[in-house]
């Protein structure tokens, strides 16, 4: 079995699909900057284990539809986009994961379409539940530097800074957010790693921008291969960053949307993954979203935190992330 591609229509736009394997569907939902390919370690994998395994360009992303209008991009908009391609693909209902800003998209789903989605996976971001005010107005900024979230709402600003160069972007962007990056370990309860860049802690300088204050690779970590940039790099230069940013453009639209069904649990099987280097565990109130995901989520089957990983859980670490999600397909 070798990974297969085609496009589909679903909610509106065309979305392009990686595919392989045959069995009970299991969805692959990326992050922010990635594509399909972030999960080139599952498909083989999960196809092997007798699953049939779709990753797509998500919305604005690779080879799907990137519409022009921002408000494009809101979370009923990708979930409805999920339901439209369990239907294209002829399924009922998918097992669904997702990574970075594909875990809200999966959890979402879960909870606004429990018939379709029988069972849910997030990987480095927790479910916190519908937000009960607007989330940039809380978020950090000072005369300096402000919230990489703040820093992506405004159209141009952050495609110039990560179009500039973007191979480097991707050699920064990856390793940087890495478990083999210079995170502050003292999270950890280990000492800070000594390093010429400052560890990112989600603020970004107003005149320097955030690529240039990543730390680039000295060597890259044994997980990322030079082809790997060259493939990511060569797809942005195409497409451009605007696509995924626009998701970012939506928080506080998602709120308003998403308000009807605060309180509201998660009632199917759950997993979170996650590695325990990742930055996201380290942005405020992250910690407290973990601990209390239960009470959102009743059914998670267990938190796993993966030792020495960070952001990029699938790609760092592909046999444990396989192993758990095979794990607990089992379960189901």
């Amino acid at each position: 079995m070798s990974i297969t591609h085609q496009t589909l229509a679903t909610n509106g736009i065309r979305m392009h699909v990686a595919e392989q394997g045959a069995g009970p569907l299991v969805l692959l939902c990326h992050g922010f900057p990635e594509c399909w390919y972030s999960y080139r370690h599952q498909l083989p994998a999960l196809a092997e284990a007798g699953y049939r395994a779709v990753a797509p360009d998500m919305r604005g992303y690779g080879d799907t539809e990137r519409p022009a209008a921002i408000d494009q991009y809101t979370i009923l908009h990708v979930v409805g986009d999920m339901v439209g391609l369990l239907d294209a693909l002829g399924e009922e209902h998918a097992v669904i994961v997702g990574h970075d800003w594909g875990a809200p998209v999966a959890w979402h789903a879960a909870l606004l379409r429990p018939d379709r989605f029988r069972a849910v996976v997030g990987l480095s971001v927790p479910h916190y539940g519908p937000a009960p005010k607007r989330p940039t107005a809380s978020m950090p900024q000072t005369a300096d530097a402000l919230f990489y979230q703040l820093y992506f709402q405004s159209p141009g600003v952050a495609e110039a800074d990560l179009e500039r160069d973007v191979h480097e972007t991707f050699r920064r962007v990856l390793f940087a957010l890495s478990g083999d990056g210079p995170i502050d370990d003292s999270f950890l309860g280990s000492a800070p790693l000594e390093s010429t860049f400052p560890t990112f802690d989600g603020m970004v300088p107003r005149q320097s921008g955030l690529v240039q204050n990543l730390p680039p690779p000295s060597a890259l970590p044994a997980w990322l291969r030079a082809l790997d940039i060259d493939i990511y790099s060569a797809l942005y230069r195409r497409t451009g960053f605007s696509g995924g940013l626009n998701w970012y453009r939506n928080l506080d639209r998602n709120a308003e949307l998403l308000a009807p069904y605060r309180g509201k649990t998660i009632d199917v099987p759950a997993l979170f993954l996650a590695g325990d280097r990742d930055m996201v565990l380290r942005l405020p109130g992250v910690d407290r979203a973990v601990a209390d995901m239960k009470k959102l989520v009743p059914h998670l089957q267990r938190t796993q935190l993966l030792a020495g990983c960070g952001h990029w859980a699938q790609q760092e670490r592909p046999d444990e992330v396989n192993a758990a999600l095979i794990e607990f397909l089992g379960t189901l």
